[in-house]
């Protein structure tokens, strides 16, 4: 790709710089949210919703806590105008919800608008018309009067409808390609329509400036929104909305830069679904604010659930890597991350912290609907051994001492290597257990006997090889003693070096966990498991596990 002048930039910068929005730290309060799902998004679809579809997926917008939905453009298709009849006939829409209707500046379309929502309680009528440099030269031909007279007479016909019908009707104007129009013009244009419209505290309008196509970076936009806050006639009762699209992949920095610059409101879809590259994510702007304290008012709280919906009746897919809701966003693989996550988790745990700073996790994955487990930790040839050991212990309650920890991690992922796949918690569980636990490869004990005295003594009945023998020995403890029996009956040298355990149970029949090292003469560790009911039974057979994992026998 050569470099030519073949692009140059297609904005405005507005006439005098517009430099508040940058000394402000963080967004401290919610927009209004407009879901925009069902209209922008669902004309996106390679197959758009049937009307049934539609029908649910609004369902769980209103649910999440959608208070103002645009439904589509009822006098563009026949299935939008059967929606929209639909949700006022079913009576579907609550009394805090409120229906949003696209209409172009035509009588014609704004009557079948107006005839679409008869019976409707309240709605939102939203009127636009392009502006930008390009629109007016290339696609209408038209002068910059004829264009305001365009959005006018569509603000007239508005009023007209609006007298004749009953209902309770708001009114909202974009100037579409907004971002490739003029600063002042656009001011002018929307400033015309509001003179129009008179709005009062009690009858607000809504000016909406919608990144149509992306033009600049997310800073002009915020003076340009700076700009039309300033300037905008009867600011007090006209609410500033944005429209961002995704074009240069800066959708959310846009949008919060915007609402830093002074806008009031949102218009954007589930998970960025739009024409192109996409509308702004709401997802990610809500849980943006959460993360900064802010209350979003939308219910994320089992995002999974969400997804499915969303995939299921858009066919569409979210990413796995999307901030949030993508399936892999918590996932961490690597053993450095693993490591600082099982520490953060530990940490959080020991000192009962309400405040959430899990290094690496920007959010606390339950307040999403997430699971550590499945979520947080994933293991493959990159996870360490902190990664492996805290998932053992949160899943399996297993808590293997550091370096035994070391040992598995590099055991995990040497299978994860050579099977080239992920492996899940019971795959790691099942490889724990097939490498330590209760291991009667080589020697396994079949029963002991203990007296006490000055130490304690044992006798041993032991298979060696499949041969029954009887070892004795004397020790400090019971494990003492049979270490000693074995050591003397097979002729054997080794010293316990690690000896851990804990409950992996917390009821009557709760088991017992022992792990135990044994260092060769050779200075190598080998490692064993014991899991049973009797805390004396859990040692013995974490010692003969690790015996048969060495080369002693």
């Amino acid at each position: 790709m050569q470099f030519s002048n073949k692009y140059q930039r297609r904005y405005f910068m507005p006439p005098y710089p517009c430099l508040d929005w940058a000394k402000k730290e963080y967004i401290d309060k919610p927009p209004v949210w407009c879901s925009v799902d069902l209209r922008d998004g669902n004309q996106a679809l390679i197959i758009p919703m049937s009307l049934e579809e539609k029908l649910e997926f609004w369902q769980h917008l209103v649910r999440v806590g959608f208070k103002e939905i645009e439904i589509g453009f009822p006098a563009a298709s026949e299935t939008e105008y059967e929606f929209c009849r639909a949700l006022i006939e079913r009576d579907l829409i609550p009394d805090d919800v409120t229906v949003q209707v696209l209409t172009q500046s035509r009588e014609h379309i704004i009557k079948k608008t107006f005839e679409a929502l008869e019976g409707c309680k309240s709605a939102i009528v939203h009127l636009y018309n392009s502006t930008s440099v390009a629109q007016r030269e290339q696609v209408f031909r038209k002068s910059k009067e004829e264009i305001i007279e365009i959005a006018t007479s569509g603000a007239k016909l508005l009023n007209e409808y609006k007298e004749k019908t009953p209902g309770n009707f708001r009114f909202e104007y974009s100037p579409e390609s907004f971002t490739g129009t003029e600063p002042e013009f656009a001011a002018e244009i929307c400033n015309a329509v509001i003179d129009i419209w008179k709005p009062a505290a009690d009858n607000k309008v809504i000016i909406n400036l919608p990144v149509t196509v992306a033009e600049s970076m997310s800073h002009v936009y915020a003076q340009q929104i700076e700009y039309m806050c300033k300037e905008l006639h009867c600011r007090e009762n006209v609410i500033v909305s944005l429209h961002p699209h995704n074009d240069r992949g800066c959708g959310v920095a846009d949008t919060e830069m915007g609402l830093l610059a002074g806008a009031d409101r949102v218009e954007g879809t589930l998970f960025g679904n739009g024409e192109r590259t996409g509308n702004v994510d709401i997802v990610t702007l809500a849980l943006n604010m959460y993360t900064h304290g802010v209350e979003p008012n939308l219910d994320l709280s089992n995002l999974p659930e969400l997804v499915e919906i969303y995939e299921r009746l858009t066919r569409m897919h979210v990413y796995e890597r999307m901030p949030y809701s993508g399936k892999l966003v918590f996932a961490a693989f690597s053993g450095s991350h693993q490591d600082a996550i099982a520490k953060g988790m530990k940490y959080r745990e020991e000192k009962n912290l309400d405040l959430w700073n899990v290094p690496y996790i920007p959010i606390d994955p339950h307040d999403l609907g997430r699971e550590y487990e499945g979520d947080v930790i994933r293991i493959n040839s990159q996870s360490g051994k902190g990664g492996i050991g805290y998932l053992m212990e949160q899943n399996y309650g297993i808590v293997m001492p550091p370096k035994m920890r070391e040992h598995f991690g590099y055991t995990v992922k040497s299978v994860s290597d050579h099977a080239h796949k992920e492996l899940l918690p019971a795959e790691v569980y099942e490889i724990f257990e097939k490498t330590y636990v209760n291991l009667k490869k080589k020697l396994e004990v079949v029963e002991s006997h203990y007296k006490q005295g000055e130490q304690i003594s044992t006798e041993v009945t032991a298979k060696i090889h499949g041969e029954v023998r009887k070892y004795c020995g004397e020790g400090n403890g019971r494990l003492d003693a049979v270490s000693n029996a074995i050591k003397s009956g097979l002729g054997i040298d080794y010293s316990i070096s690690t000896f851990t355990e804990n409950a992996i149970e917390q009821s009557s029949k709760s088991k017992a966990a022992s792990y135990i090292g044994i260092t060769l003469p050779d200075g190598s560790v080998s490692w064993g498991v014991g899991i049973d009911t009797d805390i004396i039974n859990s040692s013995i057979k974490a010692l003969i596990s690790a015996i048969n994992n060495s080369r002693l026998i």
